[in-house]
């Protein structure tokens, strides 16, 4: 079977919000609402492990108040740290097939992404999603910075995508500071990473201005 772990248990500090904000409302929902819908309106075979902070009455509201219903979301505590929190939803995995794991603040993963994450990490064993670099980058060493080819770089995105059998083996790893997503993880296991492109609109909702673009998104949508 194959599933999707969305990791929803950050906190809203740099959205400055008292909200963690995976929780602000967008268009009259919150950000999350619309991130798992993505995923139940690609598929109804996907199981959801949905990631939430260690607030037992927030998460109950959440699901009661816009997933009543719903059967096929489990909900399990986040961790200390995001690697902590995906290797809790990890371990609520059973079986073997494949895992899609993604920001619960990125709303607008496009469909054809998700298939390709899919039929690459069946192909591959794993399909991280990537975008090209538009800006000019300097690296900073010290006092002295020096212009790099941006050309050699690329943006990650997520979901970020697995053999479920192969990322649950990279996370019995200790955790270390340099994990900084799954594909770190899986990379310091010994696999070789495969990059796909990704959609621009797929950004991650982090400031105010982020939330400002994606309400422009999904007016859009």
């Amino acid at each position: 079977m194959n599933y999707a772990i969305i990791v929803a248990g950050g906190s809203g500090k740099r959205m400055k919000s008292e909200v963690p904000k995976q929780f602000i409302e967008l268009h009259g929902k919150p950000i999350l609402y619309h991130t798992i819908q993505c995923f139940l309106e690609f598929s109804n075979q996907l199981k959801i492990v949905l990631v939430l902070p260690n607030d037992d009455e927030m998460n109950e509201q959440f699901m009661q108040n816009y997933f009543p219903e719903q059967k096929n979301i489990q909900v399990v505590k986040g961790g200390e740290t995001r690697f902590h929190s995906v290797q809790n939803g990890l371990n609520a995995i059973e079986g073997d097939g494949i895992v899609l794991i993604h920001d619960g603040v990125r709303p607008f993963v496009s469909r054809a992404v998700l298939n390709q994450c899919l039929e690459t990490a069946i192909q591959y064993g794993n399909a991280i999603p990537c975008i090209e670099i538009k800006d000019s980058l300097r690296i900073l060493n010290h006092e002295r910075n020096q212009a790099v080819s941006r050309e050699a770089f690329r943006s990650i995105q997520t979901p970020q995508t697995f053999s479920i059998k192969a990322i649950k083996a990279a996370y019995e790893q200790e955790y270390t500071e340099h994990f900084t997503d799954e594909a770190s993880v899986f990379e310091s296991a010994g696999h070789r990473i495969h990059l796909i492109p990704g959609n621009e609109e797929n950004i991650k909702i982090t400031t105010p201005f982020d939330l400002d673009i994606a309400s422009l998104l999904l007016h859009r949508k």
